[in-house]
């Protein structure tokens, strides 16, 4: 139970008792689609008798950014920032990771979850698109933890240096279970994740030199908006 334990106080401002050791979850960051399920249910419960598509839609994406504590939110702003910074590789690495938030971040903020928003309220049942949707988010930072290699060190390069190329499949086997749900829906889903994933890893070497905890939090974000605007197009 610790490293589940580990996940979800990394994960979630969920009240779970004593702090765990980081490193139980460090070492099996495949876990991370757990998370998904959790959070996601929570939300899905949070919605599941509200009539209004609006209103439960605003609910739902509420309720999964207060769950997690906007810690990957966090990490879609400043990657704004530096996605539209102007110069060199040094002067956009520099506006990712300072603390200042500038028109970038909230370009990047009000895009996402705009998309986000009005994609739930047409994805079908709310309530099953906002699971899916997490669950495969967390799939996408999985994966990036696997794959991205960093260009600093910290917690991802951490995460990064103790993750290994069968992370991959353990990750994607914790999310089969949405198969049973929808089979059209998990394909869309996992399309969409994959080219997130892809698009964020090409895009974030050629920018920053790599990957760091800012990428991997927009990536979460940009992958949960993903999907929801696939499930939307199904």
């Amino acid at each position: 139970m610790k490293p589940l334990l580990a996940l979800l106080q990394f994960c979630t401002v969920l009240p779970l008792g004593r702090s765990v050791d980081f490193d139980y979850f460090a070492r099996r960051s495949y876990l991370y689609p757990i998370a998904g399920y959790v959070i996601g249910c929570i939300a899905a419960l949070a919605v599941f008798f509200i009539p209004s598509p609006a209103l439960a839609a605003a609910v739902a994406l509420a309720t999964v950014l207060l769950v997690s504590g906007c810690n990957h939110f966090d990490g879609l702003i400043d990657f704004g920032d530096g996605l539209m910074a102007h110069g060199s590789r040094e002067k956009r690495v520099q506006a990712m990771t300072d603390r200042h938030a500038g028109a970038g971040a909230v370009a990047a903020a009000l895009i996402v979850t705009l998309l986000a928003f009005a994609g739930l309220q047409s994805a079908g049942p709310i309530w099953i698109a906002i699971l899916f949707a997490e669950v495969f988010a967390k799939l996408a930072i999985s994966y990036m933890t696997t794959l991205g290699p960093p260009f600093r060190e910290g917690i991802h390069s951490y995460l990064h240096g103790c993750a290994r190329p069968r992370f991959l499949v353990y990750a994607t086997a914790l999310a089969l279970p949405l198969a049973l749900l929808s089979w059209p829906r998990f394909a869309a889903a996992a399309a969409a994740t994959l080219i997130v994933v892809a698009v964020m890893l090409r895009l974030s070497r050629r920018l920053f030199g790599g990957v760091n905890g800012d990428v991997v939090g927009a990536t979460h974000e940009i992958a949960r908006a993903g999907v929801i605007v696939a499930l939307a197009l199904l």
